[in-house]
């Protein structure tokens, strides 16, 4: 909901991608937490919580709309991503859920940190309707009076780690220590899949990399496999056993949990010995500590007295330069002895000891190789559905649906916000403006054509085209390059060195180029010079800075309103070439035997 008048459940990949998980397991959860929220909510300021009923009714839509249009029943639904929660909407989400025969979804709260247990001990009304306590990035540790609660304690954002083999040996640490240290039952990894292009931020914080679908080359990366010792071998729904009595740090170093199905028939321990630097994560700061080679033995005991054997899995994450690490490799049986079963752990190393006889290594083609970006590039948007986000371009501001305004132009893209949002990067409110971008961070001598219209009901006063552009997410604001800005509404253009177009390199008026409507703009930067041209008459050849040397290529608007854009064409300048279209080339999505 762009605007309060309009509903549209077509929008974005999310979809989507919650189908396709469906599909591969039809036993996993869906959570919804919002993030930020369109302006409208706030009524002007920056709070959603102006009219808790109307907040309440907008996230039941979405939840609504997730079983209407897509069937996919939406199990957790949180309040605002790491900000302030205001209580009082928490029980309006209640109401308005349970009045709406949406009684089974469950409420996480708050997402941000453990200080809202202080209010659910002040107020039985509110500990009443929240489910489940989450808090992120908690460095596995939760206060006393959070595990005293009786509320289930969740992670309900971690990770965020390059996801190299250190990322990996994070992601092994928490998902054990969340629970052994900090009793939370549940560890969400932030994000799931890097599938943005390389150079902007958050670079490969995920558990697998697949950021070329012109190429289709993707990396399953250690996380992964470091979530199949816990996935693979449980089910959502087993329970860990008591500290103690198969929960534990170990003596030497490391951290042991044992999970339990519900009928008690079987069991999974893991056990991980990652050691300081090698399992450090993004925050917060982990204290020193010292991990060394040790014996483990587990005894067994009630229902599982008679168990003679358990299956073995094992990971070792390597970390010397000529040495190769091994991922989730199964190592047969080993034989419980008079009840006990014992295991020589080596550092960096993570066991999963298990009754089950279901894990799998999951196994998968090698991807087609990497491959740069292809130019020349052209888009018309002509392919995709409407309401589609389309999928070569990454928005940093603003939002940008595919939609039909018929005519010679057919299918384009439309930047559809219309004031600003109530924002989760308060940095990005400095700037008031819509970006749009793609390509390689270090394109450095490129040529841009694109068609653009301002609009004439809501829209925009200027649109604008940009290259070498050096900044994005929370950073947008801040953001150089070389960009055209231009003016339908008084014919006027300026070229800037900032997105916020006050760096002036250049401005002027040209009535026999730029005008109302539809307007083809084209600007090529080689070297220290930039051309640019609007309809065909030229506007400018001129010298430009320096700085930034190289970066993305983007389109945006100068204030928040509709804007339309079509045929968009990028080449570079030292290698021209003929226009192909890259929605022509095959388009792959992972599809893997990991579970």
């Amino acid at each position: 909901m762009h605007v309060e008048w309009e509903e549209d459940y077509e929008r974005g990949y999310e979809w989507w991608l919650m189908k396709e998980a469906k599909l591969r397991n039809p036993k996993i959860k869906l959570y919804g937490l919002p993030w930020a929220f369109p302006g409208w909510l706030g009524n002007g300021t920056q709070s959603p919580y102006i009219d808790n009923y109307k907040l309440a009714d907008y996230i039941f839509k979405w939840i609504r709309g997730a079983e209407v249009y897509h069937g996919l029943f939406i199990d957790f639904i949180g309040i605002w991503n790491e900000r302030w929660c205001d209580t009082g909407y928490v029980k309006v989400l209640r109401q308005t859920l349970d009045q709406n025969g949406y009684e089974n979804v469950r409420i996480v709260a708050s997402d941000l940190d453990f200080g809202i247990v202080d209010f659910v001990k002040a107020d039985t009304a509110l500990a009443s309707v929240v489910d489940y306590i989450g808090a992120h990035y908690p460095g596995v540790l939760s206060p006393d009076d959070a595990k005293e609660l009786g509320i289930p304690l969740w992670s309900s954002e971690d990770f965020s780690t390059y996801n190299d083999e250190t990322g990996g040996g994070c992601w092994a640490r928490i998902l054990n220590q969340n629970y052994v240290q900090g009793l939370m039952t549940s560890t969400i990894a932030w994000n799931l899949i890097d599938s943005f292009f390389q150079g902007l931020p958050w670079d490969r914080t995920s558990l697998m990399t697949a950021r070329e679908p012109w190429s289709g080359n993707y990396i399953v990366e250690s996380p992964i496999w470091m979530s199949a010792h816990t996935t693979q071998l449980t089910e959502i729904g087993w329970s860990y056993l008591p500290h103690g009595h198969g929960v534990g740090m170990l003596k030497s170093g490391g951290s042991y949990v044992t999970l339990v199905s519900p009928d008690l028939k079987d069991f999974t321990i893991v056990v991980e010995t990652m050691s300081h630097d090698h399992s450090v994560c993004i925050r917060p700061p982990l204290p020193h500590y010292t991990v060394e080679t040790q014996v483990v033995t587990f005894t067994l005991a009630g229902s599982f007295a008679s168990v003679k054997s358990l299956n073995v899995w094992q990971s070792q994450l390597k970390f010397g330069a000529n040495e190769t690490s091994t991922y989730f490799q199964s190592l047969g049986s080993v034989p419980v002895v008079d009840g006990a079963v014992s295991l020589t752990v080596g550092v960096d190393e993570i066991y999963s000891l298990t009754t089950l006889s279901t894990g799998y290594h999951g196994k998968h083609p090698d991807p087609p190789e990497s491959a740069p970006f292809p130019l020349p590039f052209v888009e018309d948007f002509e392919k995709y559905p409407l309401s589609a986000e389309p999928y070569i371009l990454a928005p940093q501001q603003g939002s940008f649906d595919v939609v039909d305004v018929g005519g010679d132009h057919g299918k384009v893209m439309r930047q559809m916000v219309l004031q600003p949002p109530i924002a989760w990067c308060q940095d990005t409110l400095r700037l008031n403006s819509s970006l749009n971008l793609f390509g390689r961070f270090n394109w450095t001598d490129v040529e841009v054509d694109v068609d653009m219209n301002a609009g004439e009901i809501n829209g925009t006063n200027a649109v604008y085209l940009g290259v070498r552009i050096d900044n994005a997410g929370c950073g947008t604001d801040t953001a150089l390059g070389i960009f055209l800005f231009i003016t339908p509404k008084d014919n006027s253009f300026k070229l800037t060195n900032d997105i916020k177009g006050q760096k002036i390199l250049l401005e002027g008026k040209n009535q026999s180029a730029i005008q109302s409507g539809w307007n083809k703009v084209s600007l090529t930067v080689q070297g220290q010079t930039a051309v640019a041209s609007v309809n065909g008459v030229k506007l400018f050849n001129t010298q430009i800075p320096s700085t930034p040397a190289n970066g993305f290529v983007g389109v945006g608007t100068d204030i928040y309103g509709y804007a339309d854009f079509d045929n968009i064409y990028v080449h570079n300048t030292t290698t021209r070439s003929h226009k192909h279209h890259i929605q022509s080339q095959p388009l792959y999505f992972v599809k893997e035997e990991i579970h």
